[in-house]
């Protein structure tokens, strides 16, 4: 490709850099928490819109319901409410000769959650290198890049050959991915996709899978009673927790490594996200809790089957009650609140990586990490459609956290990158 079209690319990114800088702040203050079985991803995606229809696109927001088939898919999990929860696509038709690439995104964040913020959480304000605020990591910069990107191939009258399609899709948190789903079975497919996460300008063609679990302990409560005191729910407790290292330690005997995750520490981390007891405060009394809710959540590797997981799973869970069956005077209940998240990968070698990977180490000046990202997402739903999809987006912290943040210094090289490598894939005639 003509290295003076590139430099042109990079310029224009330079001197536009506030406006893009702006769609990020634009779309985190437009809520748009996922809060399954509902949504507010409404406004954000009529924004993403705007901006395209702004630039000569033809934005297409459809309903998920309209699309055939998507609820009786075997992808398709759970009692989600779509109305009024559009995904968006539009297209560039290219002039021919080349590959088409899609830049897909999703529109949802996770709640703000109940974790002190000490910033505007819907305020999108910029402190130095950084811009704060829900979902301005995850990932709401990512899908600012990808209509930026839009903007600039018309802005710079660059003629590809192969398509160029823009997507945000809604319900992608809480391992939702009926929004994804919904865009394959609509026909929206492509030669490659680009999945605009935060990947702290590494590329990921590798996403682990994840399982969550709640357990459901109980037992007796009080504060007084004849005899033995009564325990509650604690002692329960107690020797479950003290028996996930061991669940921890089967699971990485068990999955099988994957190159991607060589370097990984943990590459099938195991942790306890939540505990409750009862609510906290002087409106409770005091006594020994009758129930506990444990929530637990692990991560695959690409290649392990959701029996497998679930398999060793329950083998550890039967092995702790069974080692102290007097402190389980009823079953615990296990629950799977989300649907099983598979790992998938494609291989480091493909094309679409080893391009990619190219133009960011033009860009970046050193040549990008190429791993697995640290979590599971949406991105196996591409593979399992046949479409070769890699994760590259910018850097950021606090995800899913209070004070969430993006690194604009980061925002700009990945938009830099992804142009560049729009030309490459889809070519220019």
């Amino acid at each position: 490709m003509d290295s003076v079209l590139e430099t042109k690319i990079c310029d224009y990114v330079e001197s536009h850099s506030g406006r893009l800088f702006g769609h990020i702040r634009e779309l985190v203050r437009r809520d748009s928490q996922n809060t399954p079985p509902v949504g507010r991803e409404a406004e954000a995606q009529h924004y993403l819109a705007t901006i395209l229809e702004d630039c000569g696109w033809q934005p297409d927001l459809y309903e998920l319901d309209s699309v055939p088939g998507l609820r009786q898919h075997p992808l398709f999990f759970g009692s989600r409410e779509y109305a009024g929860r559009p995904n968006l696509e539009a297209r560039r038709k290219g002039a021919g000769g080349g590959r088409s690439l899609l830049l897909s995104g999703h529109a949802d964040t996770v709640p703000r959650g109940t974790q002190p913020w000490t910033r505007d959480a819907f305020g999108g304000e910029i402190e130095g290198n950084r811009l704060y605020g829900r979902g301005s990591n995850d990932m709401k910069a990512g899908l600012a890049i990808n209509a930026f990107i839009a903007e600039a191939v018309e802005s710079l009258g660059v003629r590809l050959g192969g398509d160029l399609i823009f997507e945000s899709v809604v319900d992608e948190e809480f391992g939702g991915v009926n929004g994804t789903l919904a865009g394959r079975l609509r026909g929206c497919l492509a030669d490659g996709a680009i999945l605009s996460e935060p990947s702290f300008l590494r590329i990921c063609p590798a996403q682990r899978g994840g399982r969550v679990a709640h357990i459901t302990l109980s037992a007796s409560g009080g504060i007084l009673s004849e005899g033995q005191y009564p325990a509650g729910v604690i002692d329960q407790v107690t020797h479950l927790l003290n028996r996930v290292g061991t669940f921890a330690a089967a699971r990485r005997r068990a999955a099988p490594p994957h190159a991607l995750y060589a370097g990984a520490v943990d590459p099938v981390p195991v942790s306890v996200t939540k505990i409750i007891t009862a609510p906290w405060g002087s409106s409770e009394p005091i006594t020994t809790p009758e129930e506990c809710r444990i929530e637990l959540y692990w991560q695959a590797m690409p290649g392990e089957t959701q029996h497998d997981v679930e398999a060793g799973f329950f083998a550890w869970f039967d092995e702790t009650v069974a080692q102290a069956r007097h402190l389980f005077p009823r079953k615990p209940v296990v629950e799977f609140p989300i649907r099983f998240l598979p790992g998938s990968a494609i291989p480091a070698d493909h094309p679409l990586v080893t391009g990619l990977a190219a133009c960011a180490s033009e860009v970046l000046g050193a040549v990008p990490p190429v791993t697995g990202i640290e979590g599971p997402c949406d991105m196996f739903v591409f593979h399992e459609f046949g479409i070769p999809a890699a994760l590259w987006g910018p850097r950021g912290g606090n995800t899913h956290a209070a004070d969430e943040y993006v690194e604009l210094d980061s925002v700009i090289a990945a938009a830099k990158t992804l142009l560049v490598f729009v030309a490459r894939w889809c070519g220019v005639v």
